[in-house]
């Protein structure tokens, strides 16, 4: 199920990540896995389309969305938190539950505080809406990305800030914070009076030793001021089901957020089947996918180029590659496209911090990563 990818099925995809590559190039580039997704999630919508294409039971009264209930039960099985699903609400994705959030939580010209480089629609959520970025930059030492707290508290004293939006485990670096460092964040955000917006989209993919920790479990005062977004859509591999959930503990934002049903749009059949077949029926094959991705980020590591620094990610299945020893200039991006003819992400579209580097997404067949990592280093020389 996860060695035997076979590359020209995949290259027959309609799906972005590999119709947008030119024949002949290597797509490691969008989050999005090579591997089939789970059968309880491929069985479900099937149902859906054998038995019921109408509109839903809970038609009208968002109440009942079983993702609610569906959320709250994960959230207290796997993580130990006792999540409200009365505070649930359903949006398409991570990135219109964010937008909907700033736009009742800021205004034009507030500071959005975000740990960089980071995934780049963040970055255009934050331009697109005139909102100012503050940066907090993850810098890599001896121990892996961290950042400078007391800078942070610094740079918030001078006022303006209204929101953290935070990213654990972080896309690109795979960053999976600690509870100090959560509840060093906390601190900042209760003294400087910050929503914290917590992208946990990647939760279920931390790999051992590390362990995921939902921002909003910190503590009451904390759940009482952060909205978490996720979805089934990383781990699960269905991003095309279009369906996310945000926990929104601030009541303030919960009130805002109470517009007319149709405003954001209402999660459809296929989106909350997959979901809920992900989240209840699911974990046997994330189980069995997990150490495939342990396996794949090590096997990153032994066949890279030599030059490019690379530390193992805690979290995800997308390595965040320096490319900066190469002599590559700001864009290796494109040198591996046109030399490997290995289609990357660009580190620059991912903010400060991000040039000299390009993100690698290892989430397909060993054979497959093996010709992505050999037409690397065959570029490199």
């Amino acid at each position: 199920m996860f060695d035997d990818v076979d590359p020209s099925s995949l290259a027959r995809r309609p799906g972005v990540k590999w119709s947008r590559a030119e024949p002949g190039v290597l797509p490691a580039w969008i989050a999005e896995m090579d591997f089939p997704p789970a059968p309880a999630v491929r069985e479900a919508l099937l149902r859906c389309v054998e038995e019921d294409l109408g509109y839903p039971a809970w038609d009208g009264r968002p109440e009942q969305i079983p993702l609610r209930a569906a959320f709250a039960e994960r959230m207290r099985e796997r993580y130990g938190w006792d999540a409200d699903p009365a505070q649930v609400r359903e949006f398409t994705d991570i990135n219109q539950g964010l937008q909907a959030v700033l736009l009742a939580a800021t205004r034009p010209g507030d500071a959005v505080a975000v740990h960089t480089p980071t995934y780049p629609p963040f970055l255009a959520t934050v331009a697109g809406m005139e909102r100012r970025l503050l940066p907090v930059p993850y810098v890599l030492q001896d121990e892996g990305w961290a950042f400078d707290a007391d800078r942070f508290d610094r740079e918030l004293a001078e006022g303006g800030c209204r929101v953290l939006l935070l990213v654990n485990p972080h896309n690109p670096t795979g960053r999976v914070l600690r509870r100090p460092e959560l509840e060093s964040l906390a601190e900042l955000a209760l003294r400087h009076d910050l929503l914290v917006v917590s992208d946990e989209i990647h939760a279920d993919l931390v790999h051992g030793p590390y362990r995921h920790i939902p921002f909003a479990s910190l503590s009451p005062e904390v759940a009482a001021r952060t909205v978490t977004l996720t979805s089934a859509t990383k781990a699960f591999n269905v991003p095309g089901a279009r369906c996310a959930v945000a926990h929104v503990g601030a009541a303030g934002i919960r009130t805002a957020l109470a517009q007319p049903s149709h405003l954001y749009g209402e999660p459809n059949n296929f989106g909350v089947a997959a979901t809920l077949a992900a989240w209840r029926e699911g974990d046997s094959w994330l189980a069995q996918l997990r150490p495939v991705l342990e396996r794949n980020a090590a096997l990153v590591g032994e066949e890279l180029p030599p030059g490019i620094g690379y530390r193992v990610p805690q979290g995800s299945f997308l390595a965040w590659l320096d490319c900066r020893a190469l002599d590559l200039g700001t864009d290796p991006h494109t040198f591996f496209l046109e030399k490997a003819r290995v289609l990357l992400n660009d580190g620059r579209a991912f903010g400060p911090g991000g040039e000299g580097f390009v993100r690698l997404n290892f989430a397909t067949s060993p054979a497959v990563l093996r010709d992505i990592l050999g037409r690397m280093r065959e570029a490199v020389g």
